[in-house]
């Protein structure tokens, strides 16, 4: 099942390259400090029953080096699936690409990041054929940011921080610096990163942590951010109907800060909803929307949409 911290935690590569830097530090991995990041299609389908995605791929144009494809995966548990999906992605893309390939896969518990280490090897009699590496992003090697300065010089990698440590008893430690560090920025790269970091949270207790950050402090006074509004209005009216409007203006500041467009009538449809089930699934698709309608996708079971989507084409 993909979740809203699995989408987070990878989606946070494409969006934010500069991170890539100081993780491949973390990995021991060289990169030259300037490269050309671009975000490469992730369907590495070749059958029509069968489909297979990565999560991201990268592709890497160091400036004193040779180009390669990043795999990005994000694990939450151990799947047995993944000791052959694996070396799968790996041989498609460089076959696709011409290009050699690395794989890293993130996680946030220490048991599933030692088993995604691998290697995953296809082997028979002693003779092996194909052995995958991956490299692993886990708390053992991700820092604990708890220094405000620290976090205000990467931002990207104090959310990841944020994300990574996320049931360490040092999490709100990470998120109050955090939310000093954002302090220190323009609104619009506070408002993608805490949106991100809330998503990336999932339903651990660091989530309530951060709502609770940002529903009493008074991050950008005077400034109409998302922090301010979205938060303090809903503090302010005390109603379902303030809780409403207040997430269906961060899903609308949220989507564009993030550049993507969005039509009048799907701007009255986020505005005017006031059932709270559906903002918030809204809300969780909008690190990872292409686009508004994206929001709006079908997700029941039985493939009708939901209520609001059903009363919005009728």
């Amino acid at each position: 099942m993909v979740t809203a911290t699995h989408e987070a935690s990878h989606r946070i590569f494409q969006d934010r390259p500069e991170l890539l830097t100081p993780v491949f530090e973390l990995l021991g991995v060289p990169l030259s400090a300037k490269a050309s990041i671009a975000v490469l299609s992730a369907d590495v389908t070749e059958i029509h029953p069968l489909e297979r995605r990565v999560d991201t791929v990268l592709r890497v144009e160091p400036s004193d080096g040779d180009d390669f494809l990043l795999a990005i995966e994000t694990q939450g548990r151990r799947d047995e699936r993944k000791a052959t999906s694996w070396p799968y992605y790996v041989t498609y893309l460089q076959a696709k690409f011409g290009l050699p390939v690395l794989l890293f896969v993130t996680c946030t518990d220490r048991a599933t990041a030692r088993w995604a280490a691998g290697p995953f090897t296809c082997e028979i009699q002693g003779w092996t054929t194909n052995c995958t590496h991956p490299l692993v992003l886990s708390p053992d090697n991700v820092p604990v940011i708890t220094d405000q300065r620290t976090a205000a010089r990467n931002l990207a990698m104090a959310t990841f921080s944020a994300i990574t440590h996320s049931r360490n008893p040092k999490a709100p430690a990470i998120l109050e610096a955090l939310a000093g560090a954002l302090q220190t920025t323009d609104a619009q790269t506070a408002v993608y990163f805490s949106g991100l970091l809330e998503i990336g949270l999932g339903d651990t207790p660091a989530r309530q942590t951060w709502r609770k950050l940002m529903s009493f402090t008074n991050f950008f006074p005077g400034r109409g951010t998302l922090l301010e509004e979205t938060y303090l209005d809903g503090e302010a009216n005390g109603a379902a109907i303030g809780e409403a409007r207040g997430e269906a203006k961060a899903i609308l500041r949220f989507l564009e800060a993030r550049g993507i467009h969005i039509p009048d009538e799907a701007r009255t449809r986020i505005a005017d909803c006031t059932d709270l089930d559906v903002l918030n699934r809204w809300l969780d698709r909008t690190p990872h929307a292409e686009c508004v309608h994206d929001l709006f996708a079908e997700e029941q079971p039985n493939g009708t949409a939901d209520q609001a989507g059903a009363g919005a084409r009728a």
